[in-house]
């Protein structure tokens, strides 16, 4: 093979070689300039008032008068820390039993004894007039503000706004700003007694405007609706949500149960539900030892692992989560108000010396999920339905217990796997 070197290039005049050096140099130092004519134009963002002055067009819709806006808003800023709650809810990133056991402690339990028998005038009336278990009341009421001892110190409106603004669902968001400011116009509530949760819901039983609207009632017969200051009100409101989303009258939302060692645990198991006598017939018990009820029926939940406690749940748990879709919250409301109506509480050891999964490593599954075309709900680095749905098909699909509960060991295995996979299709309960 013959080399052949490259025929050098003619010698440049030096005086043109300093102006391709300084072309060169202007380049380098002011490289924005020479492209800013291919820049797209800049989007102004609003500010935070512009923001709030955009939401007065939508607002005056619905009614509200130029001085209820401007007195609802007149104090509204921009809250930072509301924002970054609202991105690690301690519901969806703790280790669920810490969660529950902080939610349902031993104080709680005894305060809401204390507070059931206080207000077992209403919480009888809530049973006939709405058909809702008096203990799902009391759970609730108990985990939102343990029994009224504290309502939120938050400004509803700017909670609301600043969430709002910040692109964090906005939609929602701004439609529950809406309601709030309609109810301000209705006189429900003076401005500056417009507090509540980080995430602007109120009252006793913290309910979000929009569902005040709709559900909230004069259960005490006072002639307006006051679930800030009135049990009775927080109670019969409570039981009417409830009820409108579903409550079927009779029906526990769940029971603690055993499995036998040679239950074959299906994806389906826990994705859909199955007659009681049919999981009975497999050999599924109450934890406490007692028979299935012949009649109902339900699904299991596994939050922890087939080491932890499996709970058999019913619609009327999914009611619950319409409250807040969390399952460790919801599961902590039925054990709260188990544990203060009839004394149950979870016999089954919680498997506390598991690692659990950071935000990071759950984001990161997540991703790796939804790569190989599993349906894992928002990359959010929050254990969700959707996740946990995604991880029992994938278990399910690779030969492994679908018990949707997300290790490390499963991180590593999932984070092994090279390659493209098939698309899946999803249609699971979310």
């Amino acid at each position: 093979m013959v080399y052949r070197r490259r025929p050098q290039a003619k010698p440049v005049e030096k005086p043109l070689r300093l102006v391709l050096l300084a072309v060169l140099i202007a380049l380098m130092v002011f490289p924005a300039a020479s492209a800013e004519k291919k820049r797209a134009p800049t989007v102004h963002r609003p500010t935070f008032r512009e923001f709030l002055d955009s939401v007065w067009l939508k607002a005056a819709e619905f009614d509200v008068s130029r001085p209820t806006f401007e007195a609802g808003t007149s104090g509204a800023a921009y809250d930072r820390d509301v924002v970054a709650i609202a991105t690690a809810q301690p519901e969806f990133v703790r280790p669920i039993w810490q969660y529950i056991e902080s939610a349902a402690s031993e104080g709680r339990i005894n305060r809401g004894r204390e507070k059931a028998q206080e207000a077992s005038r209403w919480l009888a009336k809530a049973e006939r007039d709405y058909g809702v278990d008096k203990s799902a009341i009391m759970g609730i009421w108990g985990v939102e503000t343990d029994f009224g001892r504290f309502n939120g110190s938050t400004s509803v409106v700017s909670a609301l706004a600043s969430l709002a603004y910040s692109g964090f669902r906005a939609d929602y968001f701004t439609n529950e700003l809406i309601c709030a400011l309609v109810i301000l116009e209705r006189g429900e509530v003076a401005p500056n007694k417009m507090k509540g949760s980080w995430a602007g819901a109120i009252g006793q039983t913290q309910f979000m405007p929009s569902n005040y609207l709709v559900f909230a009632v004069d259960f005490e017969g006072k002639g307006r609706r006051d679930i800030w200051a009135s049990e009775a009100d927080a109670i019969g409101s409570t039981a009417n949500y409830l009820s409108g989303h579903g409550w079927k009258a009779g029906l526990p939302w769940g029971m603690e149960v055993k499995l036998p060692a040679n239950f074959a645990l299906a994806d389906a198991d826990s994705s859909r539900n199955a007659p009681f006598k049919d999981l009975a017939a497999r050999g599924v018990k109450r934890a406490d030892g007692a028979p299935l009820a012949e009649k109902g029926e339900g699904r299991l939940l596994i939050p922890a692992g087939l080491k932890g406690p499996v709970f058999l749940v019913t619609d009327n748990f999914d009611v619950i989560k319409s409250y807040n879709p969390s399952t460790a919250y919801a599961l902590s409301v039925a054990l709260l108000g188990d544990a203060i109506v009839g004394g149950k509480r979870v016999i089954t050891t919680w498997p506390r010396k598991d690692l659990v999964l950071s935000v990071a490593q759950v984001r990161k599954l997540q991703g790796k999920l939804k790569r190989m075309g599993y349906d894992v709900g928002d990359i959010d680095g929050m254990v969700g339905d959707s996740m946990r749905s995604a991880v029992r098909a994938y278990q399910e699909r690779n030969g492994m217990i679908p018990d949707g509960y997300p290790t490390l060991a499963l991180l590593k295995r999932v984070s092994d796997e090279k390659g493209a996979w098939p698309a899946l299709t999803d249609t699971r309960r979310k």
